[in-house]
């Protein structure tokens, strides 16, 4: 199996919470901790996480473990500058042949899942390996190093997903039938998603 990287998208100023989200306690870290600790128990070689808006802060505030932190200095543009500045460090610094795409406001994501999406992708001849849930495709993405410089021309508030409807040839496609992973926006979604203290 080819050796995968995580890329962790956590740039975003979190205007709907109204305060940096990667901060939020969650558990015994905050989000971003939490969700840095999950993407390492993936099997992935490197974890890579894209920090922008307060990264100062939130740098001081998180344990990161061993993975590489990167700083995006266009995070206003949209998470398609995140994008750039994770695959960009994977480019230079890695020698990892496949990324996975991962959201920083996704606590739940599961290992198995990840597990399922790398084991598909490797024989499937395609460079993009995404699962689809109830409702459609989702995250995380698994993107062969053949399509980073590809990915890295996009631009704004969109990420990949428009990319791969428009070149459904390049994509495997993986049925869960689970929901999706839930995104952290909202109080709401903090309440709903974070851990109960016991």
């Amino acid at each position: 199996m080819s050796a995968a990287a995580a890329v962790v998208l956590a740039a975003g100023a979190s205007e709907r919470l109204g305060r940096p989200k990667q901060l939020v306690p969650w558990g015994e870290s905050n989000l971003l901790g939490h969700v840095t600790a999950n993407t390492a128990a993936f099997d992935v070689e490197e974890v890579w996480v894209v920090l922008g808006c307060t990264a100062d802060e939130i740098m001081a505030e998180t344990d990161f473990g061993d993975a590489g932190v990167v700083v995006n200095p266009e995070w206003e543009e949209g998470i398609a500058s995140s994008l750039r500045a994770g695959l960009d460090a994977l480019t230079r610094l890695s020698r990892c042949d496949t990324a996975v795409i991962v959201l920083g406001d996704q606590p739940d994501v599961s290992a198995v899942v990840v597990d399922e999406l790398l084991a598909a992708h490797v024989g499937s001849g395609r460079p993009v390996t995404v699962p689809k849930y109830q409702h459609g495709w989702g995250n995380p993405v698994v993107v062969d190093r053949s399509l980073w410089e590809r990915l890295m021309s996009l631009e704004g508030d969109e990420g990949a997903m428009r990319l791969w409807r428009a070149h459904p040839g390049w994509v495997n496609e993986v049925w869960f039938p689970d929901p999706p992973p839930g995104d952290v926006d909202t109080e709401r979604d903090v309440n709903e998603l974070a851990p109960r203290r016991a």
